[in-house]
């Protein structure tokens, strides 16, 4: 028999369990419910009688856990249409083993189709330590939730225990919509008609509690013949970490048009926040794969069937816009019903109307008119990024260093949307030329900032493209990433690669893997003659660090550590024919990224393993250090 105790209301009485557990009427109800053995004792929290949820703690909080509790289940039951939320706001359990096998630890179930368990019953995962230790939240993913607490305590334990509390939500607010393909779990499809919502949600399984291990799902989006897919990814929670999604075991794929064969334009894992996506044609399918040993919460997101823009087409631009400007007045775009504070300077520039053009300031190459405020507002599709660069740049400044942008100054701010907000990258002022800039996504937002009209500055010129190369300008770029570029010893020896927009600022939030392949008895050597990667060692998370890393294999390759910082030039060489170089930025800084060489060399000639200090002192391009060039002509005389 499972032991349990009827309880009728007491909130003062103290109630004596197996094992002597002194437990207090903190708890709001005692019920019968199935325990994984005899020796169970459990407490139900039910919607019945707490529509509105309330607080949980652990036996005697805040005083120290109790010892040797065998277990202790704590039920939560919701109704059918319910799912259960979870919130710790303190958790201390003596942590003896990394993996909270062992010492005290609370055993989570989160999957259940009843309202008991047994012993047979896999749980979600085993808490112990701290508060900084565990998801703070947790969701079930039906309507009863159930944890079970052991402790061993000791002597030397002073763990206090754990208090949260609890509410339960209508699962329906997490329901996908389009439909359930015939026959699939998770797979589903979304039509645009005139029958159908134009917007909508999808979400992982289960969301938001943690998705299945080894599974897949597809999302297929089809729009109607002159619109477009935009796809909002509001929070994605994977894996924890910064590793590359190269080496995830958990990932989210969205391909440019009907299936896995199309070109994939975003690749996403780890954590992340509103991720926009936009298709170039009428078709988008998202690929949802896990097989990672511990899910995460999963991702929810928005979409849209958007239609084309119908702005005028590039041939009647001059009309509107003098000069060499390639944009459409923001006032043509968003409809006739325009505020009187909208700016006529204010510029969409939209890749559906042309993939490259230039942007001025008001009245160039004249002076800009004083007071002026133009917005230029880029938008591009797919895997594209915005790259401007300045052909001439004049503003008005008061500063003894122009370089200084005050308030005082007139400039040229550029903003990158970030976890959905506006960004700013930096500010432009002064008659440098700012070096190139280039979006982290399908768009970027160019601010001028003219009080000051003088007859001895011209303003600016700056030409601008949607590209989707990232500004890498060599190697043969693979479809299987938004960037990866693979370098082939059978097409090329030797040649250079640089990080995205180099020399400018490299794009935030940006993955690209760089793939030399040689042939059998081939090694490949990598010489960087410039490094400029924001960070700090060792290069991880913890201290928000951009990094490049290097592996012998795809997956990581714990002989290499990573990169980050402003190096001297340095150079790298592989142990076998392939060799994987990978760039990663977060969205919190910028740096301009790196410069480097490649050659391919047989492995007998790796006797030249040193490259002289003074032979690339000169070298103020992309090019090849003496030793590497000696490399490549014996191999070719040999050849």
């Amino acid at each position: 028999m499972y032991s349990a105790v009827e309880h009728e209301g007491c909130y003062n009485s103290v109630v004596t369990m197996q094992r002597a557990v002194l437990l207090l009427c903190w708890l709001p109800f005692f019920h019968h419910c199935e325990a994984v053995n005899p020796g169970c004792s459990c407490v139900v929290y039910s919607s019945l009688y707490s529509p509105q949820g309330g607080t949980f703690t652990s036996p005697d909080y805040p005083k120290k856990l109790p010892s040797n509790l065998d277990c202790l289940l704590y039920t939560f039951t919701g109704q059918p249409d319910e799912i259960i939320e979870l919130t710790f706001h303190h958790f201390d359990l003596r942590r003896v083993h990394s993996d909270c096998s062992k010492g005290d630890f609370l055993k989570v179930f989160l999957h259940l189709e009843s309202k008991g368990v047994s012993e047979y019953t896999p749980w979600s995962g085993l808490l112990c330590g701290g508060l900084a230790d565990i998801p703070a939240i947790f969701y079930s993913s039906g309507p009863v939730l159930i944890f079970e607490l052991h402790t061993e305590g000791g002597p030397s334990t002073n763990a206090t225990g754990f208090t949260g509390n609890f509410r339960f939500i209508d699962r329906r607010m997490f329901e996908t919509d389009g439909q359930l393909i015939p026959g699939s779990m998770c797979d589903h499809e979304f039509v645009s008609s005139a029958l159908t919502p134009l917007h909508g949600r999808f979400y992982s399984p289960r969301y938001p509690s943690s998705y299945p291990k080894n599974i897949r799902c597809s999302y297929r989006f089809r729009a109607r013949l002159k619109e477009r897919i935009r796809v909002v990814f509001e929070e994605i929670a994977l894996q924890k970490g910064d590793i590359s999604c190269l080496n995830r075991a958990d990932l989210i794929r969205v391909h440019d048009g009907r299936g896995t064969t199309a070109p994939s334009i975003a690749v996403l894992c780890n954590h992340a926040a509103e991720i926009e996506v936009l298709s170039t044609g009428a078709d988008l399918f998202v690929e949802f794969v896990a097989n990672s040993n511990w899910p995460g919460q999963g991702f929810k997101a928005v979409f849209q069937f958007q239609p084309l823009d119908e702005s005028p087409p590039p041939s009647e631009l001059d009309k509107v816009i003098p000069g060499t400007v390639t944009g459409v007045p923001r006032y043509s775009v968003i409809g006739p019903a325009v505020s009187a504070t909208t700016s006529s300077c204010d510029s969409v520039f939209s890749s559906d109307q042309t993939k490259a053009g230039f942007l001025t300031s008001p009245g160039y190459p004249n002076p800009y008119p004083p007071r002026s405020n133009c917005r230029y507002d880029f938008q591009g599709r797919g895997k594209e990024r915005v790259q401007v660069v300045f052909h001439e740049f004049q503003l008005h400044y008061t500063s003894d260093d122009p370089k200084e942008c005050n308030e005082n100054n007139d400039a040229v701010v550029a903003f990158v949307h970030i976890d959905g907000k506006l960004e700013k990258i930096d500010t432009f002022c002064g008659t440098s030329i700012p070096i190139p800039l280039m979006s982290n996504g399908p768009k970027l937002v160019l601010q001028f900032q003219g009080t000051t009209s003088d007859r001895h500055v011209r303003g600016f010129k700056a030409s601008y493209s949607f590209t989707e190369n990232f500004g890498i300008a060599t190697g043969r770029q693979l479809p299987d990433y938004p960037c990866a570029f693979a370098f082939n010893s059978n097409e090329t020896r030797s040649g250079t690669f640089t990080s995205p927009n180099y020399p400018g600022y490299y794009p935030r939030d940006t993955e690209c893997h760089y793939f030399f392949n040689g042939q059998q008895k081939e090694r490949v050597r990598i010489h960087f003659y410039f490094f400029d990667v924001e960070g700090v060692l060792p290069c991880a998370q913890a201290s928000a660090s951009d990094f490049v890393e290097f592996s012998n294999y795809v997956a990581r390759d714990r002989k290499y550590s990573r990169h980050c910082g402003q190096l001297q030039e340095y150079d790298v060489d592989s142990d076998s024919k392939f060799f994987r170089v990978t760039f990663k930025s977060n969205g919190r800084l910028d740096g301009t990224g790196f410069n480097a060489s490649f050659v391919f060399y047989d492995e007998e000639d790796n006797f030249t393993v040193k490259t002289p200090q003074s032979a690339a002192s000169t070298c103020t391009g992309p090019c090849m250090p003496l030793v590497l060039i000696l490399l490549v002509f014996g191999s070719y005389l040999r050849g």
